[in-house]
């Protein structure tokens, strides 16, 4: 006679878990617990209790699937098996009341968040390693477990950034720090502020000039010495460039600084920039952008020299998207978090960045800035600002070309986007939000913090994105009043370019060039919404500027949180004042500048982990693709029937 449907659903439960506790039985030899699974006749359900204690058991809870099943628990959880409670089990299966009896193999489960620093096996000698929090958190000064730059990770796959060379273009460095002085490439150091090949920092009583040294050690510290910490990229080669320190900067200085040996350096990380004062618009000027132009295009045998940049430290007085440098396409601009995964009060924020790595900032504990080497062979546990978090970054990347020699410099960027992550950052101010293909981003952190670990695997295997091209979308020229109370809201529509040889389909960079003056030029606020509804906030309000002659002449106001959209369809410019004063101003131009591909970038690349962003995009690619290849059938099908 067949069983009820309710025997056999019990049966069939106990089969498969018959034949998943033989795999895994085979698959490896767990530790065998004092738990048993036990399955009653099912007039000895109402014994359970009584049948668990005669057998030496503490109790038995029922569970609440499939049938006649009973969760049969020891005295003591916290022992492994012995051979008592084998007898107890054997004899426990003979009882006329029990119908099968299933022993539990224990396995290893981790709490998420929570990391001990022995339990890591990175092994590291040196004294300031375990104050490092930024690279492997474990919760030191208060911080949150977990949130750090997943250095470990890369470390254990065998990157350590060999075969880098990166340059911090800053006051120097002290290339005879013992922590520092085997990784030094001298042979790609100068310095441009003396005209020597000798970057070492001018001697002042305050320390003044300790700044390049501390980003130098966050890079390329040396490992396992007994000395300071270990660089994020602890056997890259860390170049001086010194220029920071003379009374003015020049152009010369600065583009023969970013142009220095491009085929030797792969990396320039600059913690630097116009000042940070909340009223200064500024940025590279026409030697420097020459450089930058040639760096990316010709640097690295044609892969394009990496430029790293601090997004800077104006905080909410300030907005990065006024600094030229860190809002220019050609660098990737990094912001900071703290310990705790809030913003650094120093913070700016702007639709430029695009991921953060770390940085000190509101913590009074002495251990929660960034420790790294100091001047004349001394460590320090406070460096800080955005100017510790681009050096970070900067290390990051050196892993990730070890792993890849071959990447270019938009590939960076790309992987930049596909393997950050918003982990426990925390915005006060901004909240996270999806762009039209779902990239989640924030308006501070960018695309979320850099993962050293995420960045190689996918480095690893990489392709090469699709060749990059400009469209002139459109073009506003005619004069436009504004006036406080009332947003001027104006339109563009655009095919990207399509039907041309520069047709833009995948957005990466999207520029507003804007000319506009104002009363007061800190109370201008300047929003941009894509034909797939993502808002970027190109300028926000600088209570400190009150500029009301110069205003923004072709400024390229510029955002990344469109990254991946299709930019076919009409964008929306709202320009409006915030602030207590009446203010009026003009805006006389908006061009709107399209960067990226024809082609779906992540067509062809192999997705290894399903829930990625980049398994996200792929699939939203192949999905486009398909309903355009459908519409174009439709289309022919349709003029061939007419």
């Amino acid at each position: 006679m067949r069983g009820s449907p309710r025997h056999g659903t019990a049966v069939g439960f106990i089969v498969l878990l018959n034949a998943l506790l033989l795999l895994a039985t085979q698959a490896a030899e767990g530790a065998l617990t004092d738990h048993l699974l036990v399955q009653l006749h099912e007039d000895a359900q109402d014994e359970a209790h009584q049948l668990a204690t005669q057998h030496g058991f503490q109790s038995a809870r029922k569970l609440p699937f499939g049938e006649g099943l009973f969760h049969f628990y020891p005295q003591d959880t916290s022992k492994r098996r012995s051979k008592r409670s084998t007898h107890s089990r054997q004899r426990l299966q003979k009882d006329r009341r029990v119908k099968n009896v299933f022993e539990q193999e224990g396995f290893s489960r981790q709490k998420r968040g929570y990391r001990n620093i022995n339990d890591i096996e990175v092994n590291m000698s040196d004294p300031l390693f375990t104050k490092q929090w930024y690279l492997i958190n474990t919760g030191q000064a208060d911080g949150t477990p977990g949130l750090d730059l997943n250095v470990a990770e890369a470390w254990q796959l065998g990157y350590t950034g060999k075969g880098v060379t990166i340059a911090i273009m800053d006051d120097g460095i002290d290339y005879l720090h013992p922590d520092l002085a085997s990784n030094y490439n001298a042979d790609a150091s100068y310095d441009f502020s003396s005209n020597d090949p000798f970057p070492f920092p001018r001697y002042t009583d305050d320390w003044f000039n300790s700044h390049g040294t501390r980003c130098a050690g966050e890079v390329s510290a040396a490992a396992n010495n007994n000395i300071c910490g270990v660089g994020v990229a602890y056997n890259s080669k860390v170049a001086g460039i010194r220029m920071l320190d003379q009374p003015f900067m020049t152009d010369i200085i600065e583009a023969s600084s970013i142009s220095h040996m491009p085929q030797v350096i792969d990396i320039y990380s600059a913690s630097w920039g116009p000042t940070d004062d909340g009223k200064t618009v500024d940025g590279p000027r026409e030697l420097t952008l020459q450089a930058m132009a040639d760096g990316v295009n010709k640097g690295r045998g044609g892969k394009g020299s990496i430029y790293v940049w601090a997004s800077g430290d104006g905080g909410s007085y300030d907005d990065c998207n006024c600094d030229g440098y860190a809002s220019s396409m050609w660098t990737i601009s990094i912001n900071s978090a703290i310990n705790d995964g809030r913003t650094a009060l120093y913070d700016e924020s702007c639709s430029s960045t695009l991921a953060s790595t770390f940085s000190n900032g509101r913590k009074r504990n002495p251990e929660a800035g960034v420790a790294t080497t100091d001047l004349y062979g001394n460590c320090t546990l406070r460096h800080s600002g955005t100017s510790a978090a681009a050096p970070e970054a900067a290390g990051v990347f050196a892993l990730a070309l070890e792993a890849n020699p071959n990447l270019t410099w938009r590939d960076m960027q790309h992987l930049s986007v596909l393997t950050s992550k918003r982990n426990q950052l925390h915005d006060e101010v901004h909240q996270w939000r999806r762009n039209g293909v779902g990239l989640e981003f924030n308006h501070l952190f960018g695309y979320g913090v850099l993962d050293a670990g995420g960045m190689v695997k996918m480095a690893k295997d990489w392709k090469t994105v699709p060749e990059r091209f400009h469209c002139v979308a459109g073009s506003i020229q005619e004069t436009h009043k504004i006036q406080s109370g009332n947003k001027l809201v104006l339109a563009i529509t655009t095919e990207a370019c399509q039907g041309k040889d520069n047709f833009v389909r995948y957005l990466e960079h999207v520029q507003a060039v804007v000319t506009v003056n104002a009363s007061r030029r800190g109370d201008l606020n300047i929003n941009m919404t894509s034909p797939m509804g993502t808002k970027s906030i190109l300028l926000s309000r600088r209570p400190r500027d009150d500029d009301s002659k110069v205003g923004f002449d072709k400024w390229p106001f510029m955002t990344t949180h469109t990254w991946g959209e299709d930019p076919r369809g009409t964008w929306v410019l709202e320009v409006g004042f915030q602030g207590e004063e009446p203010q009026r101003g003009v805006l006389k131009e908006w061009t709107l500048m399209l960067h990226g591909t024809q082609s779906a970038p992540y067509i062809d690349q192999i997705v290894r982990d399903y829930q990625s962003k980049l398994a996200m995009s792929k699939k939203e690619e192949l999905e486009e693709e398909l309903d355009e290849a459908i519409d174009r059938s439709l289309k022919s099908l349709m003029s061939k029937n007419n």
